[in-house]
């Protein structure tokens, strides 16, 4: 298998772990996709590395002609990538749109018509990364439904097809629920091994490998951010309440949502236990706005991609019915709590 080069802490490195799902990516190039998968996990959890390793084995070990956007990537070169085949064909639709880069996920979209359309029964895949998150909670479901379309209503005929649409981004998934154009897979960070290999990369002197573990639950981006801020963890923690506004949202909080979030803080699960209520209904759905906390399901291989996290780990903050994206992110709410106080809104 072509491993792809990735970047991580100023280092070039190549993919590695995920072994389950880089077999997942093999299924799916068997027998194609059905609806639209859209594949959601913690900000930082290796969605974009599996996306691009998944284009290779596609491209690789299947024949596809692969199309893959980014439309949040840094470098202007990450935005699209796509096989050699098509370049043709990407060149006459970026052609057809003044901008193309302000429109990239259309221009995806369009490219993959066109190589249905101009070769005979071909093999195509449309890997998206982050794009609910560039066109805005508003368009998601829309372009969720033109990605179906593609599916049941090609231009011409394909043999098989694969759309994989990645987000943690976590809001959206309620409004795509309510059809059935898509279905639903979580990535999660790491597994303790992979993790480590990673770890194991970054020069001396860093923080012992059990509390780099303990803090980042596993999150790739959360490493590269400790090391960036050399191991400092409480930095890291103000990074994210700054990020994420968490002291206006304590404060914005009621009486009894506080009382709920303390509970949470420790298990994510207490959430689930007070559903019922409005304060708490409220308060999932700010959490998960912020990307702070995910709704999770049961650990069968159905519904994950790669190996799922255990049931429940108090240290990591993950629970049966919820999990928090980090414990980085957990500690991050903790702390906005202990400045508000008591000073929550009755």
């Amino acid at each position: 298998m072509r491993r792809v080069k990735l970047t991580f802490a100023d280092l070039r490195i190549e993919f590695s772990d995920r072994e389950r799902g880089v077999e997942q990516v093999r299924e799916l190039g068997e027998r194609g996709t059905y609806p639209v998968y859209v594949v959601y996990g913690p900000e930082g959890c290796g969605k974009t590395a599996f996306l691009r390793q998944a284009k290779a084995i596609l491209e690789d070990e299947f024949g596809y002609h692969v199309v893959y956007t980014n439309p949040l990537a840094e470098k202007l070169e990450e935005v699209l990538e796509f096989t050699p085949s098509m370049r043709d064909i990407v060149k006459e639709v970026f052609s057809l749109f003044p901008e193309p880069y302000s429109r990239i996920v259309d221009v995806a979209i369009s490219v993959a018509y066109r190589v249905i359309k101009r070769f005979s029964k071909p093999r195509v895949a449309v890997l998206m990364d982050d794009v609910f998150q560039a066109v805005g909670v508003n368009q998601a479901e829309i372009f969720v439904k033109a990605l179906l379309n593609l599916i049941e209503w090609p231009p011409a005929e394909y043999e098989k097809i694969v759309v994989l649409v990645a987000s943690s981004e976590g809001v959206t998934r309620a409004r795509i629920g309510r059809h059935n154009w898509a279905t639903f897979r979580i990535l999660w960070n790491m597994g303790r091994e992979g993790f480590r290999q990673l770890y194991d990369l970054l020069p001396e002197p860093k923080l012992p490998f059990k509390e780099v573990w303990r803090a980042t639950g596993g999150n790739p981006r959360y490493l590269e951010r400790l090391f960036r801020a050399g191991w400092r963890v409480e930095g890291v923690v103000n990074e994210i309440a700054r990020d994420k506004g968490l002291g206006l949202f304590a404060a914005s909080l009621s009486r009894r949502e506080v009382e709920i979030l303390e509970e949470v803080v420790e298990d994510p699960d207490k959430l689930f236990k007070v559903l019922r209520e409005p304060e708490a209904q409220s308060l999932k759905r700010k959490l998960i706005e912020l990307n702070m906390l995910i709704e999770v399901w049961e650990r069968d291989e159905y519904g994950w991609i790669d190996e799922p996290p255990p049931e429940k780990d108090p240290e990591l903050g993950i629970g049966k019915f919820y999990a928090w994206q980090t414990p980085l992110h957990r500690e991050a709410v903790r702390r906005a709590l202990q400045r508000v106080g008591g000073g929550a809104q009755g």
